[in-house]
């Protein structure tokens, strides 16, 4: 996707680029996460719109852009584009009054991304109500032109001839395992066995044996900068994320420093006062949600951790960001970056007073911590270039290594792509 804004900007016409994540967001030239380029609403409904007023300097620069990238696309809900939709229109009629009448006001946006990865996650919905929030759903669909991209460019950069075979059949898997083509198909789930050379053997203790085979000699290599970079640990639970990052914070040698956080509630009027005798400051360090920071965060020098927040998209600084930590303040956070188009440059990082808005959690409350979290976890199998990259352990009911497991495709959203 890259060379078109390259060409685009190459004739000094302007081009807008955001990512569904910011992780996404740091690998790209100019990238910025769509709420933080277009204002747009963390809770979002059907009526919503962006932060994009007429007259105003962004309006300018929407105007003026010649084009609009939004990549990671099928990751949101449709009422993201529906609203990015109504604030172009708006923004555009002051242009000429037919653009209110226009998809986009007129603006030519071009949407990436792939069905096959992570779907918009509704908390506890259902696989109806999940499709339904994709963005081939909303109504703006129709108005799409769908250009289909089917080679692996990231298995196959920099193969040589030896091996161009071995990674266009890895590819090929890939590729099925997301189309839902592999496996046995049963009214309750797809079900694969998958390959051998795929299984790490837990020999009973299953956090020793996929850290060991991620993570080989980490005492020795955690001064290598590419080490943290090219190995990560993909799991579906919150739980078990802290399970193996407490694991392997305990192998780290060195001093460790606790930081904790300040938790209050958001007192909505004056009559609230009550509300602290319910929401006391131990029930509300137990409390997490995504994007929070824990209560107790735990830390040593050489750890790699990730970013919460949005800091300072200028310098890379952004929701997803991961560094290593190379010094601990009592209020600073030192630590090198080591993704993006940032690596290697020391940053600091200070506390942040942090609300959640899980609209699961039916009171407001703020968070004083360093907006960080321990990352020895990330990434997914669609992310790895060579069969020799991945790794997969997988457990059944008692606890038994086992090479079955279930692959959730909704086949349905790929019905009008």
């Amino acid at each position: 996707m890259l060379p078109l804004p390259a060409a685009i900007r190459l004739r000094g016409e302007i081009v807008l680029i955001v990512a569904s994540s910011g992780i996404t967001a740091l690998l790209i030239p100019g990238g910025r996460t769509a709420h933080s380029r277009f204002g747009l609403p963390f809770i979002i409904d059907e009526y919503s719109t962006c932060n994009v007023k007429p007259n105003t300097p962004l309006a300018q620069l929407v105007v003026q852009a010649r084009l609009v990238i939004w990549d990671e696309a099928p990751m949101m809900h449709k009422f993201y584009f529906e609203a990015l939709d109504r604030s172009f229109r708006d923004v555009r009629k002051e242009v000429d009054k037919r653009n209110k009448y226009i998809p986009f006001g007129g603006k030519v946006v071009v949407f990436g991304g792939d069905f096959r990865q992570i779907l918009h996650v509704i908390p506890k919905g259902t696989r109806p109500e999940i499709v339904h929030a994709t963005i081939n759903s909303s109504k703006l669909w129709s108005y799409c032109e769908v250009l289909t991209l089917t080679k692996n460019m990231r298995l196959l950069f920099g193969a040589s001839v030896l091996d161009i075979e071995a990674k266009r059949k890895f590819s090929e898997w890939v590729l099925s395992l997301g189309d839902g083509r592999i496996g046995e198909d049963n009214e309750v789930d797809n079900t694969i066995a998958l390959p051998s050379d795929f299984l790490i053997e837990s020999a009973g203790d299953p956090l020793a044996a996929i850290v060991e085979s991620m993570y080989p000699n980490i005492l020795e290599s955690m001064s290598d900068i590419c080490y943290f970079q090219n190995r990560a640990i993909l799991t579906t639970k919150n739980f078990i994320v802290e399970k193996i990052n407490d694991y392997m914070l305990d192998m780290v040698l060195g001093g460790e420093k606790v930081y904790l956080s300040y938790d209050s509630p958001i007192h909505r009027n004056l009559n609230d006062d009550h509300i602290d005798d319910v929401h006391t400051p131990e029930f509300l360090n137990t409390i997490t949600a995504y994007g929070l920071p824990n209560h107790k965060l735990r830390l040593k020098v050489g750890v790699p951790v990730m970013l919460l927040r949005n800091i300072d998209t200028r310098y890379g600084l952004c929701n997803g960001t991961r560094l290593v930590i190379t010094r601990m303040g009592r209020y600073v956070i030192e630590g090198r970056v080591i993704s993006g188009s940032n690596v290697g440059d020391q940053v600091f990082v200070s506390r942040l007073s942090i609300s959640p808005s899980n609209v699961r959690i039916p009171f407001k409350f703020q968070r004083r911590q360093f907006p960080l979290n321990v990352s020895f976890l990330y990434v997914a199998v669609s992310k790895v270039t060579s069969r020799e990259g991945l790794k997969i352990l997988i457990a059944d009911e008692d606890g038994e290594d086992t090479n079955v497991t279930s692959n959730v495709v909704y086949e349905e959203v790929f019905c009008n792509v």
